[in-house]
């Protein structure tokens, strides 16, 4: 009976081993984090190539340390901005439950911490790892984009999801003028790398093919979606 029962443990052990060495192997998988935006917020995350993703774009309201990020609504103080600033797409907080917070360059590069602890803003060079772990331009934005069209326009090209990214289209605010853009058609991400003293490099994700572009150039006013990546 006792060497029964040792037979019985050793083959437990040996199967939920084969079952933790499955999921190590898996290069997409999803797990979940919590931060603290002045309550307690969890967010999806997704393995891709030996990086983790958050899964949802950012929504946050405060640095790392609790400082408050303040919400900027009107279109002169928002491009007077040298700091750090957020604001829903077309101000109308309806859209931040899909699309979450636009922010702009300086929220990302402030010392107290836009991201989490435990995760910062992707650099351009991590971008570019993404996108090349994804099968280069020309493909991986198909791969990082939601499925469908409950909220990319028609015909949301080549949209596979393949990674579980679900990148959703955004759009985002021209900081020169005030005005709102490309909801339904792009998904504009900051990098926190910066191409000259007054812009950045970020990524774009469009509705009609499957690439995902890099530019530098992007005012560090503008207003962009951010994905934080782990560290």
């Amino acid at each position: 009976m006792k060497q029964f029962l040792l037979l019985l443990i050793i083959l437990a052990f040996n199967i939920a081993c084969k079952k933790e060495l499955a999921k190590s192997d898996n290069t997409e998988s999803i797990s979940s984090i919590a931060y603290t935006n002045a309550k307690a917020i969890s967010i999806p995350s997704v393995t891709i190539c030996n990086q983790t993703w958050m899964q949802k774009n950012l929504e946050i309201t405060t640095y790392r340390n609790g400082d408050a990020i303040p919400q900027v609504t009107n279109p002169a103080e928002w491009f007077a901005l040298t700091t750090g600033a957020w604001c829903y797409y077309n101000n109308d907080p309806a859209n931040g439950s899909v699309y979450c917070k636009l922010y702009n360059w300086y929220a990302g590069n402030d010392p107290r911490g836009l991201a989490p602890a435990g995760w910062h803003i992707p650099s351009n060079a991590e971008w570019t790892i993404l996108t090349d772990c994804l099968g280069g331009i020309t493909i991986a934005g198909g791969k990082l984009k939601e499925k469908g069209l409950l909220h990319w326009n028609t015909p949301n090209t080549d949209a596979t999801n393949k990674s579980r990214f679900t990148a959703v289209p955004g759009g985002n605010l021209v900081s020169i003028d005030g005005l709102f853009f490309n909801k339904g058609l792009l998904a504009n991400f900051w990098s926190s790398t910066s191409f000259s003293i007054t812009a950045a490099y970020y990524r774009r994700i469009v509705y009609n093919n499957g690439t995902i572009q890099s530019f530098g150039g992007a005012f560090n006013g503008d207003g962009f979606s951010v994905r934080c990546i782990k560290d």
